[in-house]
């Protein structure tokens, strides 16, 4: 073949190559750069959607730290909840894939029930959590007090509320079993074989196997459940609209309220690039970290 043919080939596999990902490119520009650009530039700017945007420049990142009373707290019990539910999450969700990756009667049973909460539309589930968090008439109060246990302020505490919240979202980890339970069954039997042959217990082989092996799946759980609970909304709009005294004003809420109740757009798209840059800040922390905890299958020892 001569090479002005060469040169052809090459010109026509590139342009379809450009075909091909031009969907993809087109889709990112419209929903995802196009939205974040115009979503920066409408943070410097005073704008309630009805007149005419008024450019501030850093205004508004200066006034939501030194002005707005409710920010830090709102970070703060965004924060409480990410650290408090995500450890759970992910603890239970890993008991939950052990204990359904073991040879028990009537696992594919189990299976079902573990997935189905995470079908529930999450709005279906929060009115159905505020009816059990019911100081008054919740079922969960109902045992509590048939145990002779005295009934509990749920969501009506301020120091209760964000571990209710955490409480409902450990239910809804059915995603997170599936997602380790498709990693404990990648997971060689050889490798058990050759524990049990050594004379290891099962803590050898969680500790010294399933661990290792699981740990890129650990890395991803941990990163999508973090994110999922920096955006808590639903839950606290639906069941607490922040309350009570603010106490699970989730940061979220906060823009929201500051961009649809408020009308300061300006203010709501300038917390959103700080909750932008604060996951942004998270995700890094724990990817540079992870190389001291996570193990990949080409890793040299």
């Amino acid at each position: 073949m001569s090479l002005s043919k060469k040169g052809l080939n090459a010109k026509r596999q590139t342009l379809w190559g450009w075909i091909l990902i031009s969907p993809l490119c087109l889709g990112l520009t419209l929903w995802v750069a196009f939205p974040m650009g115009l979503s920066f530039f409408t943070s410097l700017t005073k704008w309630d959607m009805l007149s005419k945007a008024q450019f501030v420049g850093f205004h508004n990142y200066i006034k939501i730290f030194t002005e707005d009373e409710l920010f830090l707290k709102s970070i703060r019990n965004t924060l409480y909840f990410t650290f408090l539910s995500v450890p759970l999450q992910m603890i239970i969700a890993l008991g939950g894939a052990l204990l359904l990756n073991s040879q028990v009667k009537g696992k594919g049973v189990f299976r079902t029930i573990f997935y189905l909460p995470s079908l529930i539309p999450i709005v279906v589930s929060s009115v159905m959590w505020l009816w059990l968090f019911n100081y008054q008439y919740g079922l969960i109060n109902y045992f509590l007090n048939f145990l002779g246990v005295s009934r509990v302020k749920w969501i009506d505490s301020t120091q209760m509320v964000i571990p209710s919240l955490t409480i409902m979202n450990i239910w809804n980890i059915g995603n997170v079993i599936v997602i380790f339970l498709a990693g404990l069954q990648g997971i060689p039997n050889d490798l058990m074989e050759a524990v049990d042959i050594d004379g290891g217990r099962y803590w050898h082989k969680f500790r010294y196997v399933i661990l290792p092996l699981l740990s890129p799946i650990i890395l991803y759980n941990m990163i999508i459940n973090i994110i999922k609970c920096l955006q808590l909304f639903v839950e606290p709009y639906i069941m607490t609209n922040g309350g009570p005294v603010n106490s699970s004003l989730s940061f979220v809420l906060h823009i929201y309220n500051n961009a649809f109740k408020y009308g300061k757009m300006g203010t709501a798209n300038a917390m959103s690039w700080v909750l932008f840059l604060l996951t942004m800040v998270i995700s890094l922390i724990i990817f540079k970290t992870s190389s001291l905890w996570t193990f990949y299958e080409g890793d040299k020892q």
